[in-house]
C-alpha cells in the first residue's frame, strides 16, 4: 500500500512539472531559457578551448627549454 502511495505522489509531481513546462512554452519563455542555456554552454566550450590552447603552448615551451 505504501509503495502505491509513493507512486501516486511521484506521478503527481511529474504532472506538475509538465504543466509548468507547458505554461512556459505557451508564454514563449522556454525559448529564452533554451537560448540562455545555449549561450552559457557555448561560452564554456570556448573557454575550455582557449585554456587547452594556452596549456599546449606552455607544454611546447617546457619541452623546448629542456
Amino acid at each position: 500500500m505504501l509503495g502505491l502511495l509513493s507512486t501516486v505522489v511521484f506521478s503527481q509531481e511529474i504532472q506538475q512539472q509538465v504543466e509548468m513546462a507547458d505554461a512556459m512554452r505557451q508564454s514563449g519563455k522556454i525559448y529564452v531559457v533554451v537560448g540562455v542555456l545555449c549561450i552559457i554552454f557555448l561560452g564554456i566550450i570556448a573557454y575550455l578551448i582557449s585554456i587547452d590552447r594556452k596549456v599546449s603552448r606552455l607544454e611546447s615551451k617546457m619541452k623546448g627549454n629542456k
